[in-house]
């Protein structure tokens, strides 16, 4: 394996919580970069699908709701809890691919909180490879600049993770069905075996 992007906690005070009803993670780095910063877990948490929202329960808050998909779908079920869920902390990436306080706003009170960040590892393409998953845009960008790969596969977590591979990577680009891991690794499907 070789590793696009490497995931870096963002040193930071523990966040000051006062006045905050409810948390929101958008990604299990997100969970896991807030969780070493502050030992509360009272809030409750809505997290953007199930393998985040299973990393909050296993990071301790024990009031977890699962959007079941993308920022779409999680920025709708907010929607959907108001006025029980403002003011609303977003722990995530530096730069997410998405802005869910952005897809609140006028509906429910939300602030981000950077709590980690992703770097490009500068790790060049193996001389070998079949496939490669994609799970944000920021690696497909990252993956864009060291193609093109002619006969290979790219497969994504969604079209938007995908975009940045545009029409010149040389890449079969597969797009996981939903937004998750399972589906990702079911659309790379299983390789032919080496001889």
């Amino acid at each position: 394996m070789a590793p696009l992007l490497a995931i870096r906690p963002i040193p930071q005070a523990a966040p000051d919580l006062t006045g905050v009803a409810t948390l929101a993670f958008t990604s299990a780095n997100g969970v896991a970069a807030f969780a070493a910063l502050t030992p509360d877990r009272t809030r409750p948490v809505f997290a953007v699908g199930d393998a985040t929202a299973g990393a909050a329960r296993a990071a301790g808050f024990a009031r977890v709701q699962s959007a079941s998909g993308d920022l779409d779908r999680l920025a709708a079920l907010l929607i959907a809890q108001e006025p029980s869920v403002g003011p609303l902390l977003v722990a995530g990436a530096r730069e997410p691919a998405g802005d869910l306080p952005a897809l609140l706003r006028g509906r429910v009170e939300a602030k981000a909180l950077p709590v980690y960040e992703a770097v490009e590892t500068g790790a060049a393409a193996p001389a070998a490879f079949d496939a490669v998953l994609i799970h944000s845009a920021r690696a497909a960008r990252a993956l864009a600049a060291l193609g093109p790969f002619a006969g290979r596969t790219a497969v994504a977590l969604s079209a938007a993770a995908a975009a940045p591979l545009g029409d010149r990577s040389g890449l079969e680009i597969r797009l996981a069905p939903t937004p998750d891991e399972t589906a990702l690794l079911a659309a790379l499907g299983k390789p032919a075996p080496r001889v």
